[in-house]
C-alpha cells in the first residue's frame, strides 16, 4: 500500500515534497546527534530533488560528523556548484583543503616567534588581529572605517586613515620611536594594486630582517576572488601580489602558508632601498590586472609558493 502511494506521488510530480518529508526527518535526527541516519535521510532527499543545495548541504555536514571526508567534501562541493553563495559551504571546505592551524590562530606564533619591537597592521576593521601584538610591541593600527571590538595594548595607536593618506603624511619611522617596522601585516583593501602600494610602502620602512605577512594570497575559487565582491566570503584577487612579487623580486623569499581560508603569504629578505616595484608600479598593475585567473588552473600551489601549515617548518623560514 505504502510503495504504491509513493509511487502515485511520483508520478504525479510529488518528488519535491517527499524529499522535503526525508529531509524534515534527516534534520530531527541529526539535532538528536543521529548523525547516520540524517545522512541516510538527507541522501534519500537528495536522489528525489538532487538540484537542492540546501540537501547537499546538509548530507555534506552529517557525513562530516560522520568522519566520512570525502562523502562531506563531494556533497558541500556540489552545493557550492548550486549556489556558489553558500559562506557556510566555503568556510568548510577552505578548512578541509587547507587543515592546520587557522591564520588568526598562526599570527600569535609569530608573534611570540619573532618578538617584534614594532608592527603595522593594514585593514584593522575590528582589532581582532591587532590584539595579538605582545605588550611590549610598538604597533601602528590603520584602518578608514575601524570598528574596534577588542581591546588593543596601551602601546597601539589606530589611525583612522586610509593606508595610502596614512603613509603619504606620516614618518612612520618617528612614530615607531626612530625604530623600524619590524613586522607588519596587510589585510586591506582585496584588490591588488592597494595591496601592492602597501607593500612598497611597508618594506621601505623596513629593515632587512623585517617580516611583512600578506592575507588572502592562496584563493578559495574564481568566484571569491574576483575584484567585484559576489559573496561574503571573498580574498580579492591579492592573488595577484604573489605573481607580481616573484617576478619583479626575485630576490624576495616568498611563501604561501596553507592556512586556512585563504593562505598567508610571507615575504622575507626585504631591501628597503629597493625601488623597483615603485619605478614600475603602472606597468606591474596593467601586466597583472591583464591576467585572468585561469593562469592558476596548472599549478596553482607552484605558482602560489604554497608551504606546509607546520608551525615547525613556518619557524625555520622565519630565521
Amino acid at each position: 500500500m505504502l510503495g504504491a502511494l509513493l509511487k502515485n506521488l511520483l508520478s504525479r510530480g510529488g518528488g519535491p515534497m517527499l524529499a522535503r518529508a526525508a529531509f524534515d526527518a534527516g534534520a530531527g535526527e541529526s539535532s538528536r546527534g543521529d548523525h547516520a541516519a540524517a545522512a541516510e535521510s538527507f541522501e534519500r532527499a537528495l536522489a528525489l530533488d538532487p538540484g537542492n543545495s540546501e540537501y547537499h548541504y546538509r548530507a555534506g555536514i552529517a557525513h562530516l560528523a560522520l568522519d566520512r571526508p570525502e562523502q562531506a567534501r563531494n556533497r558541500l562541493e556540489s552545493a557550492l556548484a548550486l549556489d556558489p553563495t553558500l559562506p557556510r559551504v566555503h568556510v568548510i571546505l577552505s578548512g578541509m583543503r587547507l587543515p592546520g592551524p587557522y591564520y588568526v590562530d598562526l599570527l600569535p606564533k609569530i608573534h611570540g616567534h619573532l618578538r617584534p619591537r614594532t608592527y603595522v597592521e593594514v585593514g584593522v576593521e575590528t582589532g581582532e588581529t591587532l590584539r595579538l601584538v605582545l605588550p611590549e610591541t610598538r604597533a601602528i593600527g590603520i584602518d578608514p572605517e575601524p570598528i574596534i571590538s577588542h581591546p588593543l595594548s596601551a602601546r597601539t595607536t589606530l589611525h583612522a586613515v586610509t593606508s595610502d593618506e596614512y603613509f603619504a603624511r606620516h614618518d612612520v619611522r618617528a612614530e615607531l620611536g626612530g625604530l623600524p617596522i619590524e613586522l607588519a601585516f596587510i589585510d586591506g583593501m582585496h584588490h591588488f594594486e592597494f595591496a601592492l602600494r602597501d607593500f612598497i610602502n611597508i618594506e621601505k620602512n623596513c629593515a632587512p630582517g623585517s617580516t611583512i605577512l600578506i592575507h588572502d594570497c592562496y584563493p578559495f575559487d574564481r568566484f571569491t576572488s574576483e575584484r567585484e565582491r559576489h559573496v561574503v566570503f571573498w580574498s580579492g584577487d591579492i592573488w595577484r601580489l604573489m605573481l607580481a612579487l616573484k617576478k619583479y623580486r626575485p630576490d624576495l623569499r616568498l611563501y604561501t602558508v596553507a592556512t586556512a581560508p585563504t593562505g598567508l603569504g610571507v615575504a622575507r629578505g626585504l631591501d628597503p632601498h629597493s625601488r623597483v616595484l615603485e619605478e614600475k608600479f603602472d606597468q606591474i598593475v596593467r601586466e597583472f590586472l591583464a591576467l585572468d585567473y585561469s593562469v592558476l588552473d596548472t599549478d596553482k600551489a607552484g605558482k602560489l609558493s604554497l608551504y606546509p601549515n607546520d608551525w615547525e617548518r613556518i619557524k625555520a623560514i622565519l630565521q
